[in-house]
């Protein structure tokens, strides 16, 4: 079959502080392709919808999967998806991803018949078999479907992160890809999953409390076909098993290959293996995204991290030591008044560190999403970018834009602004020798994208398609009533010291 997968368009904060690869795609697409099909790939963060719209009708697929990690891009999948039909009336659509899996069937729903298929969980297993379905016959047999049939079996768990290797030879404007300074970069994953049960996330339940891990032989022969001279470690949590992260820098070593790096971890991670992280900043780790969510034991313990503020600002210093520069982020509480974010400003202005904030989201598969959601001031998929308010905020919510903006600008000018990207000349200088000029882009776009006109204007746009409600219960919801799957007995899961959850 000829088949075309696409990615949506970037979301707000995509604009300028990052544009990743989309490296789940990439996998799916290989996994197809392994099958014996002919894929194509469009990501419409680096390539424009004409392009879209001109190989829908040149490449006719057989087949159009779009992928949906953010619950933001479902009203674009579904008008895709209607333009699909429209183009190629034989064609048979397929949506999937993280955050759709939570809300199959009321997507399906909303789409009327635009879309055949919603694959629900891990792509790359499901690929192979609903390809052939869609040829064959049997759709609702196929693990992790939805469809007009009904719901198939569970999905399942790829056996090994081992392969499919990403097939990055199918994309486009590769050198659009970055992540702040590091200019293009690749990503790359060595494990998938995470053994906490933060209360805003829902990596956990989607993967059912599962935890695997590439061989370290597999990710140091991926990290050597990447071209770029920087790359992305996509984890949830790079690094909790320290002989993981001492195997794939051994075996990097041994190849001799050297990139610029940046992961994301737990403050709890780096103290307990700050030897892992010393020796990866000798292969190029230079930069860490932190997600330290809040600054007092109290917020700590709403967003349930299982650290303390001073586990935070010893890996703060763990970090500066190493000469790890760090990116840490906080959760903006609706609740938060006018000090609340004059306190963190005065924070963010006393760290060296790079501050980045996003608005409390109740989304589904979290568990604030059924603690949460019946405050929802709205459901338009559209502001559920952790960059808007969608329950009540204690502040008028255009007084509460005006204080979380003005608090994002400390970031612009800290590290973002004109006097910055003079010190930093060298940087912009070498990338933009390369042609490389994501970065000088986003150095002066933060008032063009970040301001309270432009975030008031979003409330107000007219709104066709909206999120569901969680169904509610006179108890709530038991923590497996939340996994998309289900461990199996050889998916094992780590164990931090101390325990997460004792689970």
């Amino acid at each position: 079959m000829r088949v075309m997968l696409v990615h949506p368009s970037a979301l707000m904060y995509s604009e300028i502080f990052l544009r990743l690869e989309p490296l789940g795609l990439e996998r799916v697409a290989a996994a197809a392709r392994d099958a014996g099909h002919e894929v194509r790939v469009v990501d419409l963060q680096v390539l424009s919808r004409d392009l879209l719209d001109r190989e829908l009708e040149s490449f006719a697929p057989e087949a159009l999967g779009i992928s949906l990690n953010y619950l933001a891009n479902i009203p674009e999948a579904i008008e895709i998806a209607h333009h699909a039909k429209a183009a190629s009336p034989g064609c048979f659509v397929f949506l999937g991803g993280h955050s759709i899996s939570f809300i199959a069937e009321h997507v399906l729903e909303q789409a009327e018949g635009a879309v055949d298929a919603i694959v629900r969980g891990e792509g790359e297993p499901a690929v192979e078999p609903l390809l052939a379905a869609a040829r064959d016959g049997g759709l609702k047999d196929v693990p992790g479907v939805v469809c007009a049939e009904g719901r198939g079996p569970a999905p399942k768990l790829l056996d090994s992160l081992d392969s499919p290797r990403p097939a990055r030879d199918l994309m486009r404007k590769r050198n659009r890809y970055f992540i702040g300074e590091l200019d293009p970069c690749a990503s790359i994953e060595f494990t998938r999953g995470c053994p906490w049960d933060c209360s805003f996330c829902s990596a956990w339940t989607f993967y059912g409390r599962s935890y695997r891990k590439a061989s370290p032989e597999a990710a140091a022969e991926e990290m050597a076909s990447i071209r770029e001279p920087n790359v992305f470690i996509v984890d949830d949590v790079a690094f909790i098993r320290p002989e993981h992260g001492h195997g794939i820098a051994a075996e990097l070593e041994r190849r001799r290959i050297r990139k610029q790096y940046y992961l994301e971890t737990r403050s709890d991670v780096l103290l307990r293996n700050e030897e892992v992280f010393a020796r990866w900043t000798r292969l190029g780790l230079r930069y860490m995204f932190l997600g330290m969510e809040a600054l007092d034991a109290e917020g700590l313990d709403l967003y349930r991290k299982r650290v303390s503020p001073d586990d935070n600002f010893k890996a703060l210093e763990t970090a500066r030591r190493l000469g790890i520069m760090v990116a840490i982020n906080l959760i903006v509480d609706p609740a938060w008044d006018a000090e609340r974010f004059r306190l963190v400003r005065e924070f963010a202005l006393s760290v060296p560190e790079i501050v980045h904030l996003t608005v409390m989201t109740p989304y589904p598969g979290t568990e604030i999403w059924h603690t949460e959601s019946r405050q929802l001031t709205t459901r338009d998929y559209r502001l559920f970018d952790i960059q808007h308010a969608v329950v009540p905020t204690t502040l008028p919510l255009e007084e509460f834009y005006r204080e979380l903006v003005r608090t994002q600008a400390v970031l612009n000018r800290k590290h973002l602004g004109l006097r910055n990207a003079i010190g930093a000349m060298s940087v912009l200088g070498r990338n933009l020798a390369r042609g490389q000029t994501n970065f000088a882009r986003m150095l002066w776009k933060f008032g063009s994208v970040y301001n309270v006109r432009r975030q008031m204007a979003d409330h107000r746009q007219p709104v066709r398609y909206e999120l569901p409600l969680p169904r509610h219960s006179a108890t709530p919801p038991g923590r497996q009533d939340l996994f998309i799957h289900t461990r199996a007995a050889s998916h094992t899961r780590p164990q931090p010291d101390p325990e997460p959850d004792g689970v």
